[in-house]
């Protein structure tokens, strides 16, 4: 393969075969993770293969979810579990090249040109699957390409357990034909707007006139563009931490709606679904936005933000419901989004003390002096305040435990 050769490695229902991973007895069976799973409530974060047959998939509700599949087992999330399986395989990838970019926790690229050289991509690929599933019991798909794009368009083409290669001199066939929707990068709202265009497939976009596409939606035309073309000019960055600036989550209403209990209840879905979605990437934020789109496709955003960072589902459900029933004007919704911007990693916010939390500050007080004493005698940052542990998740031992996480307590 000509010029530089990209990965993207992708885990298979992540969270899902992790669990899966640490008991042994939940494989080949359907299995979801959901919010809240002793009350049957909330939404399905992700599930196995095997629960998708029956046509369970990610933010359906756990009823509708039980009704589908009556055997379905739940299993409450474990972020901290995840969050070491994750760091586990990108260890494994680090030993290929120093060149590898997390994507998020259960994805990331691999720059393998210089490896390429003595060593067929396809066969590094085979090696590395097989290593994370040995190493660490878990399954993923891996895209060989030219540039990121397109590799990781391959690692979407064959799941479970899938390697593709996908040559530039292929899109044509294989890419054009398809929806333009069906193209990383390019959502509803994106494939609505070009569908104005008459650019309905991945080869119409290919095809389009750059300056109306540039003069339509801007920089990101050309750059949508360029990557229907198999352009993608972007490198694999090692430095870069999976920043992600805002987490949400929205969804279209089967009909105009006007019921004001179906809205609230959306608004409670929707902030559930947001909230683990922080879990997950072990994020806080400070601005809850809110998206409503009436029957005439007219957009309105409002937005609030707060001192102390937040995650809660209840809490960004109060603001968002607060900042909906304040401005709706009873006209019929047909979309509702939620998003919580300004995010940080949670170890690293400060609450504000206020008439609230001051008393549990006060509890905290002794803790905070010995914590002085020993950074005046060890040095700053020698301890730090834990925030992620949850020790008793790993009391069984399994062929992912027995290892990785024996050398990786510490982490945790």
């Amino acid at each position: 393969m000509a010029g530089r050769v990209i990965f993207h490695v992708d885990m298979n229902s992540f969270y899902a075969s992790v669990e899966q991973a640490h008991d042994p007895s939940l494989k080949g069976k359907p299995i979801a993770i959901a919010g809240n799973v002793k009350e049957r409530r909330g939404i399905i974060v992700t599930s196995s293969y095997e629960a998708r047959a029956h046509g369970i998939y990610t933010t359906m509700t756990v009823g509708e979810a039980m009704r589908k599949c009556p055997q379905l087992l739940l299993l409450p999330p474990d972020f901290a579990k995840y969050r070491v399986a994750s760091a586990a395989i990108f260890t494994i990838l680090r030993s290929y090249t120093d060149l590898v970019e997390p994507v998020s926790i259960d994805e990331g690229y691999l720059d393998v040109t210089e490896r390429s050289k003595t060593q067929h991509p396809v066969k590094i690929a085979e090696e590395i699957q097989q290593r994370i599933i040995t190493e660490l019991d878990l399954p993923c798909s891996i895209g060989i390409a030219p540039n990121k794009f397109l590799a990781k368009t391959a690692s979407d083409m064959k799941k479970p357990l899938g390697i593709t290669v996908l040559r530039k001199r292929e899109i044509q066939q294989l890419l054009w034909p398809q929806k333009v929707i069906e193209m990383h990068g390019i959502g509803e709202s994106t494939a609505k707007k070009l569908a104005t265009f008459g650019i309905l497939t991945i080869g119409d976009l290919a095809n389009a006139d750059e300056r109306m596409l540039q003069n339509k939606l801007g920089k990101n035309g050309v750059r949508l563009k360029n990557r229907a073309n198999g352009i993608d000019e972007r490198n694999v960055d090692p430095n870069s931490i999976y920043d992600t600036k805002s987490v949400g989550n929205s969804t279209t209403l089967p009909r105009d709606e006007t019921e004001y209990y179906i809205l609230k209840e959306t608004f409670e879905k929707l902030s559930r679904s947001v909230a683990e979605r922080l879990k997950a990437k072990y994020l806080v934020g400070t601005t809850v936005s809110i998206q409503i789109r009436n029957f005439e496709w007219k957009n309105q955003t409002r937005s609030k933000s707060v001192r102390n960072a937040l995650q809660n589902a209840d809490a960004i459900f109060d603001i968002a419901w607060k900042l909906f029933t304040q401005n709706w004007d009873e006209t019929p919704v047909r979309l509702v989004g939620i998003t919580v911007s300004n995010v940080v990693d949670q170890a690293e916010t400060t609450q504000q003390l206020n008439i609230f939390n001051f008393e549990q500050h006060a509890k905290d007080e002794p803790i905070v002096e010995l914590v002085q004493s020993i950074e005046k005698k060890f040095g700053k940052g020698s301890l730090q305040r834990g925030v992620r542990a949850k020790k008793s998740s790993y009391a069984s031992k399994t062929s992912f435990s027995k290892d990785f996480l024996e050398d990786h307590k510490q982490d945790l």
